[in-house]
C-alpha cells in the first residue's frame, strides 16, 4: 500500500512556518508543498505585499495566526475582502516592523524568505539573529547584506538552507565531501532567451521578448535578470557567502537544457552534479525536510529516452553584467548593494519602455562608478546605501536620456 507523505512521518508537534512573500511564485509553491504535509507543517504567518485578493484566499485555506501586508491601504483592502467573504480574520498587521515580528515569533520553527527585493532583508536578518531555521529564496538578502547575515548566522547558530535551484543543488553536492575537499563550484545558466541573439540585435529586443524565458516561469524582474545573466551574477555573489568561497572558485557555464543545476569539483578531480527536473517544489521541500529526503511530486527524468546536454562558457561581451557581478564581489564593501539597487531601477525602466536592453548594463556600470563603496555596519545602513544607489541610477538614466534626445 502506498502511504500518503503526511503519514510517513510522526513528530510531537507541527512545525509552524512564517512565509515572507506568500503571494509570489515561491510563496505559492511553498504553500503547495505544505498542502501535502498537513500533519507535519502549518502556517503561523503569511506575509504579502499588495495582492490582498490572493492573500485572502490563502488565509481562508491555511488559517494562519498572523497575516501581514505592505501598508495601511492594503490592510484596509484585506479587511474588507475578509469581511465580504466571511473569512475569519487572523491577527493583522502592516509594514516592516510587523514583518519582523512575524518572522521572529517564538512559535515559528521555519521562515521562508521569498520577498523580492530588499523589503525582506530586515525580517530575514532578525529571523537569523533569533536562530530560526531559514529557507532562503530571496537573492537580495545575501547580495546586499551577505557579511552581516552570515556573521549573524554564525553568532546565533541559525541554519540557512538555500532554495534557489542552483544553490540548493550545490548544497546537495556539498554533502558528498568535506568543505576543505572542495576545489570549485560550478553554477549552470540556461542562457536566457537571447543566448543565440547577435550582440548587434540586442538594442531592438522588447520587454515581451525578454520575458519569454525558455525554461522557468518566474516574476518579471528575475526573468529580465535571467535574460541579462545578472541573475547568475547575483547567484555567484550568494554562493560566495553561502559556501565560503572566493569568486575565483565559482564558475558559470551555460546549460540550455537546465537539467544540471550545480556541480562541485573536489580536490581529487571528481565532479558531483545535482540533476533534476525544473520544478521548484523539489528544492523547497528539500529545504523544509533537510536532512531527510522525502518523496516529492515532481517529474522524474526519463533515462530510457535519448538526450543531449551541452555546456558552454558564457559570452561576457554579450552579457557584461555577469562579469560586473564578479567585480563587485571582489571589490567588497557596499558595491553589491549598489549593483542590486541599480539593477532593480534599470530593469523597471526597461520593462516600462524607457531604456533599451543594453542600457540596463550601462546604467548599472555607471551607477557603480558614481556611488562610493563603504562597509555597512548595520541593516539600516545597507538600506540607506540602497536608497542612495537607486537615486543615483535614476540620475544616470536621466542623463542618458537627455544625451540621446540631444544627439
Amino acid at each position: 500500500m502506498k502511504l500518503e507523505p503526511s503519514r510517513c512521518y510522526h513528530q510531537e508537534r507541527v512545525t509552524l512556518l512564517t512565509l515572507l512573500g506568500s503571494t509570489g511564485s515561491i510563496g505559492t509553491i511553498t504553500l503547495d508543498v505544505v498542502r501535502r504535509w498537513p500533519g507535519r507543517y502549518g502556517i503561523y504567518a503569511l506575509v504579502a505585499g499588495r495582492n490582498v485578493a490572493l492573500l485572502a484566499d490563502q488565509i481562508a485555506e491555511f488559517h494562519p495566526k498572523v497575516a501581514i501586508v505592505a501598508d495601511d491601504r492594503a490592510l484596509a483592502e484585506l479587511r474588507e475582502i475578509l469581511k465580504t467573504k466571511g473569512i475569519a480574520e487572523p491577527e493583522l498587521g502592516a509594514g516592516p516592523a510587523a514583518r519582523v515580528t512575524a518572522a521572529t515569533a517564538a512559535d515559528v520553527g521555519f521562515v521562508m524568505s521569498a520577498i523580492v527585493g530588499v523589503e525582506g532583508l530586515e525580517a530575514t536578518y532578525e529571523a537569523v539573529r533569533k536562530k530560526k531555521r531559514l529557507g532562503l529564496a530571496n537573492k537580495e538578502v545575501l547580495v546586499a547584506s551577505g557579511r552581516l547575515v552570515i556573521q549573524a548566522m554564525r553568532e546565533s547558530g541559525a541554519e540557512l538552507i538555500p532554495v534557489d535551484s542552483e544553490h540548493n543543488g550545490a548544497h546537495q553536492c556539498m554533502r558528498a565531501g568535506r568543505r576543505d575537499e572542495v576545489a570549485k563550484l560550478i553554477l549552470t545558466a540556461s542562457g536566457g532567451p537571447f543566448r543565440e541573439t547577435p550582440v548587434a540585435d540586442l538594442a531592438r529586443v522588447t520587454p515581451k521578448e525578454a520575458l519569454n524565458h525558455p525554461t522557468w516561469q518566474m516574476g518579471q524582474r528575475i526573468t529580465i535578470d535571467s535574460a541579462t545573466l545578472m541573475n547568475k551574477g547575483f547567484e555567484v555573489i550568494e554562493a560566495c557567502w553561502l559556501f565560503d568561497l572566493p569568486p575565483k572558485e565559482i564558475e558559470v557555464v551555460v546549460h540550455p537544457q537546465s537539467k544540471v543545476h550545480a556541480m562541485v569539483e573536489y580536490t581529487d578531480g571528481s565532479v558531483i552534479a545535482q540533476v533534476s527536473a525544473t520544478d521548484m517544489r523539489m528544492p523547497i521541500q528539500y529545504a523544509l525536510t533537510y536532512p531527510e529526503r522525502a518523496s516529492a511530486p515532481v517529474p522524474r527524468l526519463d533515462w530510457t529516452q535519448a538526450a543531449r546536454w551541452s555546456f558552454d562558457p558564457p559570452d561576457y561581451k554579450k552579457f557584461p553584467l555577469l562579469k560586473l557581478a564578479y567585480a563587485a564581489q571582489e571589490a567588497g564593501g557596499s558595491a553589491t548593494v549598489t549593483l542590486n539597487a541599480a539593477d532593480e531601477i534599470a530593469v523597471e525602466a526597461f520593462l516600462a519602455g524607457r531604456i533599451t536592453f543594453p542600457a540596463i548594463a550601462e546604467t548599472i556600470e555607471e551607477t557603480l562608478q558614481r556611488v562610493p563603496s563603504r562597509e555597512p555596519k548595520s541593516v539600516q545602513e545597507v538600506l540607506e546605501i540602497d536608497r542612495e544607489s537607486r537615486e543615483a541610477a535614476r540620475r544616470v538614466m536621466k542623463i542618458q536620456t537627455e544625451a540621446v534626445l540631444g544627439a
